[in-house]
């Protein structure tokens, strides 16, 4: 490889690293009011008001899902999560077969339409404490769901650099001593 080479690779090194500095996305305020219907949603997965319990976990568990909404005569009416079974179904004598969903579900819950914006998503789940929020039509019929991980992954698109160089095991700096029994 000449002296010629090298200043040909140099400069190309350079040429790179600008085009990657241009290339940078920022995160801003203005980032998260994008509507949601930017982001990658999956479609929500629903069931009756009458749905029995065992029948909601049993769909949870095949759709790989954290939640359903619940639908009455197609309109959105709640939403049962993982939190509900276990704070409410779990470790009680509830016949799941016979109990429904109508008694565990959270009723009325807050919904959001496409054209919203990810910074109202956001506000909500931090302010209410949700993981999801239903997204419906003009007519109250579930369409999706957005969730805060939906969110997180938008967010990390920011920074894929970062994220991507994260080393497998990040270094923590924890007790010696064994707790717990």
């Amino acid at each position: 490889m000449g002296e010629l080479d090298f200043q040909e690779f140099d400069d190309e090194l350079r040429s790179m690293e600008e085009l990657m500095e241009e290339s940078k996305a920022t995160l801003s305020n203005e980032s998260l009011k994008v509507p949601l219907k930017s982001l990658n949603l999956k479609r929500a997965v629903v069931v009756e008001v009458g749905t029995s319990i065992k029948k909601c976990i049993e769909k949870m568990q095949a759709r790989h899902f954290g939640c359903l909404l619940v639908v009455k005569e197609t309109q959105y009416c709640g939403i049962f999560t993982e939190r509900d079974v276990l704070l409410k179904v779990a470790g009680t004598d509830h016949d799941l077969e016979t109990s429904k969903i109508d008694d565990f579900m959270t009723p009325d819950p807050v919904q959001l339409e496409m054209e919203d914006t990810i910074e109202t998503a956001l506000r909500l789940m931090v302010k209410g404490g949700y993981r999801h929020i239903c997204i419906v039509d003009e007519r109250d019929h579930p369409l999706s769901l957005v969730s805060i991980k939906n969110i997180v992954s938008f967010i990390v698109e920011f920074f894929p650099q970062d994220v991507l160089n994260l080393p497998p095991h990040p270094i923590r700096m924890g007790t010696k001593n064994r707790e717990g029994g």
